[in-house]
């Protein structure tokens, strides 16, 4: 459509190279300056990875001969079932909550667009039990979206954290004790500790597979990585004052089905691995939770581009359009002018619709 859109003005000659996500973009960014780099990741308002796959394992594209990047569209991971054990009620009830229930379950485990709307869930619960606030609750900590992701990174800061527990439970209306504060942190560094261990077991599998095709005992790889929590999140505490640890103790038997054990992440890593390869193969591909999308990108740069591009980004808060000028003057000069659009929530939430039938140039 986007060839068709800018043959029709006549006004432009400009050839379309590729089309990718923010995934392959970061990937392609990483490598310009690290050749090891194989991998893009993005843990943000959503979450996704690709990676360079051997030509001769993807079924759905002809040739054997070479390498192509594989969009591996991962938030759907656990869309046919297979993470239903790990799922705890405040997940299910993000997703059934959600505009898309029953798709993009993994996401919903570990981006940012969820992580403070499960914190918010806990708290509820909590108080309704009598564990928090002293059972009372107010109306913005009872309305979905009060609790934002940027306050579970607010409150796992290292210094302040407590001191930020406290002003952001005030201004959802309660007037919190110091335990409850604790227990605030507590339950933010749990639901940010499982992102990550389920983040990190997914892309182990990944890396595995690049080992295992290049027949190697031991990988050198570099990830590229990008996103707002991936930047954003602080990191962990390394421990909480002892005389606190009862409060703690008291929160993670609470929370104990989103403590996942090294066995457990191992399970997900496999299993993942799994929906890797249903993903790749031809008849296989239809059942796949992981779609396994072929990128048609068969090269990370080697630092010897040079030439203006017109790139069109479309991350999952906002849509760029960026004029960048690579020059190879032993420099690795980039430069680049964009203009950012703001995405709607509805789109930005919602499941794949053709906006338009045709793009505007």
């Amino acid at each position: 459509m986007l060839r068709k859109s800018i043959k029709k003005r006549g006004d432009f000659d400009i050839d379309i190279v590729a089309v990718v996500n923010d995934t392959v973009g970061t990937m392609m960014t990483c490598g310009y300056d690290d050749h090891n780099c194989e991998v893009g990741l993005i843990v943000g308002t959503g979450t996704n990875a690709c990676y360079m796959e051997e030509m001769r394992h993807i079924d759905l594209v002809e040739g054997d001969e070479g390498r192509m990047c594989i969009n591996m569209e991962w938030g759907a991971f656990g869309d046919d079932g297979v993470l239903n054990d790990i799922r705890t009620e405040f997940d299910r009830e993000i997703d059934m909550g959600s505009l898309n229930p029953g798709k993009q379950l993994f996401e919903k485990m570990i981006s940012g667009m969820y992580m403070g709307e499960l914190v918010r869930l806990i708290l509820v619960k909590m108080a309704k039990e009598g564990l928090l606030f002293g059972g009372r609750l107010t109306p913005d900590l009872l309305t979905t979206g009060h609790f934002e992701t940027r306050y579970v990174s607010a409150i796992e800061k290292e210094k302040e954290g407590l001191q930020k527990a406290h002003e952001i439970l005030s201004k959802l209306g309660l007037e919190p004790s110091h335990e409850d504060c604790v227990a605030t942190h507590r339950i933010c560094q749990i639901v940010s500790t499982r992102s990550a261990n389920l983040c990190g077991a997914t892309l182990a599998a990944v890396l595995r597979r690049i080992k295992e095709n290049k027949g190697l005992d031991r990988l050198r790889s570099t990830v590229g990585v990008d996103g707002s929590v991936y930047k954003k999140h602080p990191q962990k505490e390394n421990d909480v004052n002892d005389r606190l640890e009862g409060n703690i103790y008291k929160i993670d038997k609470y929370l104990y089905d989103m403590r996942l054990s090294e066995e457990t992440l191992q399970e997900v890593s496999q299993r993942f691995g799994k929906e890797m390869e249903k993903g790749l193969g031809a008849d296989t591909n239809p059942t796949a939770s992981v779609k396994m999308l072929p990128t048609f990108v068969r090269s990370t740069p080697d630092g010897t581009e040079d030439g203006d591009f017109l790139a069109l980004d479309l991350g999952g808060t906002n849509f760029r359009v960026l004029r960048v000028k690579v020059s190879d003057n032993g420099l690795q000069k980039v430069e680049m002018e964009n203009q950012i659009y703001a995405i709607p929530e509805e789109l930005m939430r919602g499941s794949g619709v053709q906006v338009s039938p045709e793009p505007v140039c």
